[in-house]
Parts: structure tokens; C-alpha cells; sequence
């Protein structure tokens, strides 16, 4: 097959983005006012199925404490403690979080340092 107008060899494309450090990984940040339909965070995902996980073995009884699921992961009993609160997200901003529509803020270290029970504080705090 024969192309009628030959490609050019160089095309230059400008896309107006900076890059960012966050949590120790490096990011694409867009230009102010320009927002990406979904930036799902792959690391809260995880922790929240994590969590999610963790709760329903310790519901079933398959452990009876929290020591022990962890030392079976092999993760500090802390740690477990901290992901574990993650199922005490209101269910809106866990589906939030799984779509890739969370606020900018709402990070895993973020969550980790502690939230209110209620999810009315919740999502007061979310805006």
C-alpha cells in the first residue's frame, strides 16, 4: 500500500504537566484547573481491600486477634490496626476511592493518621 502524502519523521506534541513527588513516588500533575476523569489511587485501593479482608477473617473467627492475623502477614499488629479503620469509611467515600473520584488529599497516609467515626464528619471533611 502506498500513502499519497509522506509522513513527516518528527511530531511534536506539548502537553503542559509537572512532575511531583508524592509519597515517595513520582506523579503527573496536570495544569491548574484541569482535571483528570479518574485517577484511581492503586495504593488506597489495595489497603482498602486489604482492610476489607482482614475484617471479614476476623468476623468469621478464623482469628481471634488482631496479633494474630498480623503475625500471620507477617505485618506490624500497628499497622493492621490503622488499615483495619479503613472499613470504618462512610460506604460514598469508599466508592469514591474505588472509582478514582476521591478528593486530591484523601491519600493512604491521609486516611491513616486518623479520621471521625461518624461519616457526617466524614464527609464535612471531605470538602
Amino acid at each position: 500500500m502506498t500513502r499519497a502524502k509522506p509522513i513527516p519523521e518528527t511530531i511534536t506534541v506539548h502537553v503542559p504537566f509537572r512532575v511531583v513527588k508524592r509519597g515517595g513516588r513520582k506523579e503527573m500533575q496536570l495544569p491548574h484547573g484541569v482535571r483528570p476523569d479518574r485517577r484511581t489511587d492503586n495504593t488506597l485501593v489495595k489497603a482498602l481491600a486489604r482492610a476489607f479482608r482482614w475484617k471479614r477473617m476476623m468476623d468469621s473467627g478464623q482469628f481471634a486477634t488482631i496479633a494474630e492475623l498480623a503475625e500471620r502477614d507477617g505485618i506490624a499488629p500497628s499497622y493492621m490496626t490503622r488499615v483495619l479503620r479503613l472499613t470504618l469509611l462512610a460506604p460514598d467515600i469508599v466508592e469514591a476511592i474505588l472509582d478514582g473520584r476521591q478528593e486530591t488529599e484523601v491519600t493512604l497516609a491521609r486516611v491513616l493518621e486518623g479520621f471521625q467515626v461518624e461519616w457526617s464528619s466524614q464527609r464535612q471533611n471531605r470538602r
